[in-house]
C-alpha cells in the first residue's frame, strides 16, 4: 500500500483518492478548533498561499480525540476556520488518528514515521510532509509552528 492508494472523506462526506495529489508535495495536519495550538491555521494559511502555486497542498484532518478539542460538525469547523483564518486550503471529514477507529491514512503515515516521537499521535497539529513521490519525508510535533517547518517544505518543493 502507498499513500495514493487511500481514500478519505472530505467535508461533505464524500470519497477522495488520494491519487488526486500525487506529484504535489503535502503537508497532512490532524487539527483541533479548541486547542491551544489552533493559531496555527494562521501560519499554515501563510505556507499554503506562499507555495500552492509550486506544487504544495495542505490537508487538514480535524480531529477530536484529543480534550474534545474539534467537537463541531464538518461545517461547523469549516466556517470556523474560513471565518477566523481564512484558511483556503482542503478540509476533510473529522476523524481518528489513534485507536480501533483510525483513519488507514493515519495508520500509514505512522508506519512510515513513528521513530522518536513514537509511533501514535501525542496531539492535535501533528505535522507530516509528503514529498512529490509520495513519500513521508518528515513528522513534526504538534509544537513545531509552521514556520519552523518552512526550509523543510522549500526544500523538498525545489527537488523535482
Amino acid at each position: 500500500m502507498n499513500l495514493y492508494d487511500i481514500n478519505v472523506k472530505d467535508a461533505k462526506g464524500a470519497d477522495v483518492s488520494l491519487s488526486e495529489y500525487a506529484g504535489k508535495t503535502l503537508l497532512i495536519v490532524n487539527t483541533a478548533t479548541g486547542c491551544g495550538l489552533t493559531p496555527q491555521y494562521t501560519g499554515l494559511q501563510d505556507l499554503y498561499v506562499r507555495y500552492r502555486e509550486q506544487g504544495f497542498e495542505i490537508l487538514d484532518f480535524p480531529c477530536n480525540q484529543f480534550g474534545n478539542q474539534a467537537p463541531g460538525t464538518n461545517e461547523e469547523i469549516g466556517s470556523f476556520c474560513t471565518g477566523r483564518f481564512g484558511i483556503t486550503f482542503r478540509q476533510f471529514g473529522k476523524i481518528d488518528v489513534n485507536g480501533s477507529e483510525e483513519s488507514p491514512l493515519y495508520t500509514w503515515l505512522k508506519s512510515q514515521k513513528g521513530g522518536a516521537l513514537g509511533s501514535n499521535i501525542k496531539w492535535n497539529f501533528t505535522k507530516f510532509l509528503v514529498n512529490r513521490k509520495g513519500e513521508v519525508a518528515a513528522r513534526f510535533a504538534p509544537t513545531k509552528t509552521p514556520p519552523t517547518i518552512e526550509k523543510h517544505i522549500a526544500r523538498l518543493l525545489a527537488e523535482k
